[in-house]
C-alpha cells in the first residue's frame, strides 16, 4: 500500500511538474488585423489554439488611413501587439520604420476588390471596364474603403477611368466600417472593398470582382513587431496561418491563400 500510495503521488507531481511547464510557456498573442483578412482570422484563430498552449486576442484596424481605429493610429498611440495583418505594401512602410522586424514579412493571400448592391436592389452591370464606367457614373451614391481598396479606387482608378470629377459628390469614404455593412443597410448604392470584407456581410447581393484590367491584386502578410516579447509564440502563429491546413479556410473566405515557406 506505501509503495502504491508513493507511485501515485510521484506521479502526481510528474503530471503537476508538466502542467506547470505548460503554463510558463504558454503565451498569449497579440494580433491585430485589417479587415481583409479578418474573416479567415477569426475562424483560424480558435483552430490555432486547439493545437498549442498559446491563446490568441484579436484586434482590428484598417491598414492606411487616418481613422482613430486604423493600425498606423494605434502604433503612434504605442498600442503593443505582437503581430500585424494588414496590406503587403503597407507592412513595408512599419518595416521601414522600424515597428515590424525586418525579415519577419509572411504573405498569407492575395485580396481583389469586388462589388456589391442591397439585396434585391437592381444589379449594374460591372463586368467590363466600359461597364463598370457607366455603373459608376449612374450610381446615386458609392460607397468605397479608407483602406488599401479605397485609397486604389479613389487615386487611381476613378482618374484613370476619366470619371474623379464626376464622382466627387456621389463617392464617399468610409472610415471605421465595413463598406458592405453601409450599402446593406442603404446610405450607398453601390459598394467597393476587398472581396472577403464583403462576403461576411448579410443583406448584399455581390456583383462580382471588378474587371481583370482595372483590377488591384494586394497581398495580405503578416508580420511580427519590434517591441514583441513573444517572438517564438508568435511565429508559430504565423507558420499556421500560412500553412495548407489554413489555406481552405482562407479560400472560402474570399481571398486566394498562399502557402509560404517562413524567412526564419
Amino acid at each position: 500500500m506505501k509503495i502504491q500510495m508513493n507511485l501515485q503521488r510521484g506521479l502526481l507531481s510528474v503530471v503537476l511538474g508538466f502542467a506547470i511547464a505548460l503554463a510558463s510557456q504558454a503565451a498569449e498573442i497579440h494580433v491585430i488585423t485589417s479587415g481583409a483578412f479578418a474573416t479567415a482570422f477569426e475562424e483560424l484563430a480558435p483552430l490555432y489554439e486547439k493545437q498549442s498552449s498559446h491563446t490568441v486576442k484579436i484586434s482590428y484596424g484598417s491598414s492606411m488611413g487616418a481613422a482613430p481605429d486604423a493600425i498606423p493610429a494605434r502604433l503612434s498611440r504605442n498600442e503593443k501587439f505582437d503581430i500585424l495583418i494588414l496590406a503587403g505594401p503597407a507592412l513595408d512602410g512599419f518595416i521601414k520604420k522600424g515597428a515590424v522586424a525586418d525579415g519577419t514579412r509572411v504573405d498569407l493571400a492575395n485580396s481583389t476588390i469586388g462589388a456589391v448592391v442591397k439585396k434585391g436592389a437592381p444589379k449594374p452591370d460591372i463586368s467590363t471596364v466600359a461597364a463598370l464606367k457607366t455603373a459608376l457614373l449612374q450610381a446615386k451614391s458609392i460607397a468605397y474603403s479608407a483602406s488599401a481598396s479605397g485609397t486604389y479606387l479613389s487615386t487611381e482608378l476613378f482618374v484613370k477611368l476619366g470619371v474623379a470629377e464626376q464622382l466627387k459628390d456621389t463617392a464617399k469614404k468610409i472610415y471605421s466600417e465595413r463598406v458592405g455593412s453601409v450599402v446593406a443597410r442603404g446610405d450607398a448604392e453601390l459598394g467597393f472593398q476587398q472581396v472577403s470584407e464583403l462576403l461576411s456581410i448579410p443583406g448584399l447581393d455581390y456583383l462580382g470582382e471588378i474587371p481583370a484590367e482595372v483590377q488591384q491584386t494586394v497581398p495580405f502578410s503578416a508580420g511580427i513587431t519590434t517591441t514583441t516579447q513573444q517572438i517564438k509564440a508568435a511565429k508559430e502563429l504565423i507558420e499556421f496561418l500560412a500553412s495548407e491546413k489554413a489555406a481552405p479556410i482562407i479560400k472560402k473566405t474570399g481571398m486566394n491563400p498562399i502557402v509560404s515557406k517562413m524567412p526564419w
